[in-house]
């Protein structure tokens, strides 16, 4: 071991000339880990919410969606379906067409996506098991069935046990044929069920049979959407310049991340503005260790003066004090660690912190990733650094005459 690192640590755990420089020094480790344990929980909260909503779109979302780069539509081509169907790690796909439209059910009105889809679809996605009341029914019928998101149907207070109040759907003409024409399609459709899966899908979406769909938006062979499931997620980016290399430029395929992308950035920025914030909050904290290396610089001017007469230079005094910051950054990041660990073990098996009844889960949701562990270990050394650097400066400043 160097010199210098026996010096701190002589430094740091050794007999001081005073108590209060050892309680000082307790109080800027106890800072650093608390700290630091703040910002390994403020980066697994968002983790853990991170999983829970990504969990909640793969319900909804396929492994890959394929959408026209211009345009809202495009005509289906069963040859191309068909070359799709052939690649290598393809399971299923369903076609997809979907539009604004308006519901209209006892007298209750609201706005929302009416999605029309093809028997294939429940098995890309996992709407049917997410269906809360009732079923979850596409099939050819008349009046069709439609299954609603549970925002939608709370909005319309619709009651799917009535069997004889249907709901009215209106969507606007693409073709008006006169003046005097009305400007929207009309048709009754049966509400068979409600799904519940994220507020952004139930508020918005109604499922219903992909012809029925067509023929209320004015389409004759025309989707919105190839939704593909793939056998595996770990030939992805192969299977996906697979389906380009088929469909060519005109058409832009999306994972599911991709497919709510703002979402998941808009959280992202979130997280690490609030990471920023704790980490202003330890940047204060830090000035604890400051003051108890300073201290120990005061404590300790007659050891160094000895020791530069003895021909250790200003830089190894330097070194001296910078590794005794170090070393208290060090032991405050590890007990940080050990505290955290500790919470996010009681917030899995007990549930520390609850969340309001309403939501998805009983209790905020939590995941650690070594990775945040990383960055947070070299954002507190960083801090620790800076800290030891007012302090070791001094003590490089201090002259050999102080012995005379």
């Amino acid at each position: 071991m160097e010199i210098s690192s026996k010096l701190a640590v002589r430094y740091i755990f050794g007999k001081k000339s005073t108590n209060v420089i050892n309680i000082i020094s307790a109080i800027a480790v106890f800072g650093i880990a608390v700290g630091t344990a703040a910002l390994i929980i403020v980066l697994s909260v968002f983790n853990g919410f991170e999983d829970l909503i990504s969990g909640l779109f793969q319900k909804f979302n396929p492994d890959l969606k394929v959408t026209p780069v211009q345009g809202k539509t495009f005509p289906l081509d069963s040859t191309v379906l068909l070359k799709l169907k052939k690649i290598n790690g393809v399971d299923k796909i369903s076609a997809t067409l979907e539009d604004l439209a308006l519901f209209d059910y006892q007298n209750s009105q609201t706005f929302g996506k009416l999605k029309g889809v093809d028997s294939n679809y429940a098995a890309v996605t996992s709407i049917a098991d997410n269906v809360v009341e009732g079923v979850y029914s596409v099939k050819p019928d008349d009046p069709p069935p439609v299954v609603l998101g549970a925002g939608l149907a709370q909005r319309l207070a619709a009651d799917i046990e009535d069997k004889l109040a249907y709901m009215r759907v209106y969507t606007p003409k693409r073709v008006n044929r006169s003046p005097l024409e009305t400007p929207f399609s009309t048709r009754f459709i049966n509400p068979v069920g409600v799904f519940s899966i994220q507020q952004e899908f139930d508020q918005e979406y109604a499922i219903t049979d992909l012809d029925f769909a067509r023929q209320i938006f004015q389409y004759t062979d025309e989707v919105s959407a190839y939704e593909i499931k793939l056998d595996s997620s770990r030939n992805l980016s192969h299977v996906r310049n697979q389906i380009a290399n088929v469909l060519g430029k005109d058409f832009e395929i999306k994972d599911r991340f991709q497919q709510d992308e703002a979402f998941l950035k808009l959280m992202n920025i979130e997280k690490w503005m609030s990471y920023a914030i704790v980490c202003l909050t330890l940047l204060l904290v830090s000035f604890n260790m400051i003051g108890a290396l300073w201290m120990i610089v005061l404590d300790k001017q007659r050891d160094i003066s000895i020791l530069k007469s003895l021909g250790l230079r200003d830089r190894g005094v330097t070194a001296v004090f910078i590794r005794s910051g170090m070393l208290l950054c060090t032991l405050g990041l590890l007990v940080g660690f050990i505290l955290a660990i500790v919470l996010y073990i009681l917030q899995k098996e007990v549930g520390l912190v609850t969340i309001p009844e309403g939501f998805v889960v009983e209790t905020y949701p939590i995941s650690l990733r070594f990775i945040d562990f990383v960055t947070v270990g070299v954002t507190v050394l960083i801090i620790g650094w800076l800290s030891s650097i007012p302090a070791a400066r001094k003590a490089s400043r201090i002259k050999t005459s102080i012995i005379e």
